[in-house]
């Protein structure tokens, strides 16, 4: 069943669904209880390096984020204990993220010139979960982004989470990295586990869900996500905000209602992630078992090679073919190919996507530890039992080719297993009072970007082991905090303390310059900048300057070299005879075309 707004009709939704990749139309996932605000989420626009625009699908779109009324004089602001105790943990990025996205045109009244009150200036938010780049690229393939001067009213923004290829080969290298504790008393190598880059796509969903959940919970917007087909990324970011604005979704049972809803009949693909079925790489000719062989002192008993052969099978669950077409497949969204739907598994399809949203549940539980009713054996159950199969919930690609098969008569849910042992997966510490006139009994949680560790048990390992390095790091940060803090001047320094170093805070926050404060936004686009353009400069996170500058000047430089060659071919052959060579006009403005571009 899909929700779209009763006054969009049968017809509306019958010419919409062909301007979205795979038809999957703008959907309702999400109702807020207090201020019906709303999360709806689609797949991308097949808009094209033309652009193109679809009638019914912004009509539709426009309904979406017409569902609730604007606020009037009377309406009372979210309490001021949730503002400040949800301004006290935001990070720089955080905040220049809320008051960037904060800063639209309609500030005043353009009849009265008065400042609109509270939830009057409501500026809804278009979520593109992919980088920039990768959009663009899909943008050639006939696919791409929301032009967002057919949508007013609307911010659209880019987040930097990346595609199912690049979380693959970070899962890799995790592997990579614990596989050799187990057969010898050294830790994991800690520096591969660093270079996975693991730890930092989690904090980048985290971040984007984050965003999500402010925009809804304080600024009072509906959302629109999607990434590229609408069920990765999207249901990554969809669950995870639900999760820090409901606390429904917190309970055991609300948590289950959260994973059917928006991972399973929004058709996450779970048989062609988790590699279900068999395919040829998984079915190599291994050493006979070891057991009852006799071995010398200094011969090699093979238990090694076994282990390594494992890891190889780990690994090639979550490998990607090392062919030229690798680089390309960072920015591909996987979007034009048919879905598999044979009996072999495809290697190059297969992702963590819901094992790293476990993983940010994890972080959330970790740092919030008496706001969930489920605890973490709970979530390590679960992700043993994605790739189990020992019960018929994470079987196949969608809701039809379950109903299709029969699977709720032929299989057993693995909700009932874990309904009936409910005692052994309840969190002992749970509190389920919410006041959000109460510090720390708030609706809404966010979580510490700055605090994110490996979920240990899930690789097997102890915190020492994964987390030794980065508990030890947070350690000394906070010890340098409190000598900060408690330092004393003496009476030398008293004149020179009273004197600023630095100048005053400004009311709207800069943007963070360190590395890890870097913004999630890649981009962020609004009608008013795409019908009346400013330099690109002014709309580009520091982030997205770092990751995707290379790219963009490789994509200039290529075409200002095709066009230049081209140019000098005319003025040879204008050499001959009458000169066809451009103009010293025309080649400022192919110049000027050229940087419009990047």
């Amino acid at each position: 069943m899909l929700v779209v707004p009763s006054s969009i009709s049968d017809n509306v939704l019958k010419y919409a669904k062909d301007y979205r990749s795979r038809c999957r139309i703008p959907a309702l996932s999400y109702i807020h209880p207090v201020n019906n605000c709303t999360i709806t989420r689609s797949s991308q626009p097949l808009s094209g390096i033309t652009r193109k625009n679809n009638i019914q699908d912004e009509k539709l779109v426009a309904a979406c984020f017409s569902a609730s009324p604007p606020y009037n004089e009377g309406d009372l602001p979210p309490p001021p204990s949730q503002i400040d105790a949800i301004e006290a943990q935001l990070t720089d990025s955080e905040r220049f993220e809320d008051s960037f996205l904060a800063n639209t045109p309609n500030m005043y009244d353009e009849k009265t010139g008065q400042r609109l009150i509270y939830g009057a200036q409501q500026s809804n938010l278009i979520v593109d979960a992919r980088p920039t780049v990768n959009a663009m690229v899909n943008q050639v393939q006939g696919m791409g982004s929301e032009p967002m001067d057919r949508y007013p009213g609307s911010r659209k923004v880019f987040l930097s989470i990346e595609n199912i290829h690049i979380m693959r080969n970070s899962l890799n290298k995790v592997v990579e990295a614990i596989k050799d504790a187990d057969i010898s008393p050294l830790p994991p190598n800690r520096e591969l586990l660093a270079s996975s880059g693991w730890l930092k796509h989690t904090r980048a969903v985290l971040q984007g869900a984050s965003l999500i959940t402010r925009q809804i919970g304080i600024f009072h917007s509906h959302v629109l996500i999607h990434c590229s087909d609408g069920w990765d990324r999207t249901s990554q970011l969809s669950a995870l905000s639900q999760l820090m604005l409901d606390p429904y979704y917190r309970s055991i049972e609300g948590f289950i209602v959260l994973i059917e809803k928006d991972w399973l009949s929004f058709g996450h693909m779970f048989r062609l992630r988790s590699g279900h079925l068999n395919h040829e790489s998984n079915f190599q000719i291994q050493r006979d078992a070891m057991a009852g062989a006799t071995v010398q002192p200094g011969e090699n008993d093979g238990r090694g090679d076994a282990f390594q052969s494992a890891i190889a099978s780990a690994r090639r669950f979550f490998n990607q073919n090392k062919d030229d077409a690798a680089e390309l497949d960072t920015a591909l969204e996987g979007s034009t190919g048919t879905v598999a739907n044979g009996e072999a598994t495809d290697p190059k399809m297969i992702s963590p996507v819901f094992h790293q949203f476990l993983d940010c549940v994890y972080q959330l539980l970790r740092q919030n530890p008496d706001r969930f009713e489920f605890n973490e054996r709970f979530l390590r159950r679960l992700l043993y039992h994605l790739y189990s199969c020992q019960y018929g919930t994470f079987l196949y690609n969608s809701e039809k080719q379950r109903h299709d098969v029969d699977l709720s008569h032929k299989t057993s849910s693995v909700w009932g297993y874990f309904l009936s042992r409910k005692a052994e997966f309840t969190n002992k510490a749970y509190n389920p009072t919410v006041d959000d006139h109460t510090k720390g009994l708030e609706r809404i949680i966010l979580p510490v970007l700055d605090n994110i560790r490996w979920w240990h048990q899930s690789f097997n390992r102890t915190d020492e082991e994964m987390n030794g390095d980065l508990n030890a790091a947070a350690a000394a940060q906070q010890s340098k905090a409190s000598a900060m803090a408690n330092f004393q001047p003496s009476a030398e320094m008293s004149y020179a303390q009273s004197q600023p170093s630095t100048p005053p805070k400004s009311d709207s926050p800069k943007p963070p310059g360190l590395p890890t404060s870097q913004s999630v936004l890649s981009a962020v686009e609004t009608a008013h900048t795409t019908l009346t353009p400013e330099p690109r400069a002014l709309h580009r996170s520091a982030s997205a300057e770092g990751a995707n500058g290379n790219a963009f000047s490789a994509i200039r430089n290529g075409i200002a070299g095709n066009i230049g060659r081209g140019m000098n071919a005319l003025s040879n052959l204008g050499n001959r005879g009458t000169s066809l060579g451009p103009s010293t006009a025309t080649a400022t403005r192919t110049e000027q075309e050229l940087h419009s571009l990047t």
